[in-house]
């Protein structure tokens, strides 16, 4: 029984610390996790403003074009 105790506390001890690991381990997936959440959020916000950016660009174009075919007649 003596020896059956001698092994349960070093036992104990690393699988409680091991468990700490995984507790870590889920906290740094978590944020990491959130993390690119964060970034796929903000790649689409600017996908989203360069899209605006390039129908501003293409219609500033049109109408550029369509004022010097005008002055052009």
């Amino acid at each position: 029984m003596a020896k059956l105790r001698m092994w349960m506390l070093p036992l104990g001890a690393a699988l409680a610390l091991s468990a700490c690991g995984l507790a870590e381990t889920a906290g740094t997936a978590a944020a990491t996790g959130a993390s690119a959440a964060e970034q796929a959020k903000q790649a689409k916000e600017i996908e989203a403003k360069v899209q605006q950016q390039v129908e501003d660009a293409q219609a500033e174009a049109r109408r550029n074009l369509e004022a010097a075919e005008a002055a052009a007649n």
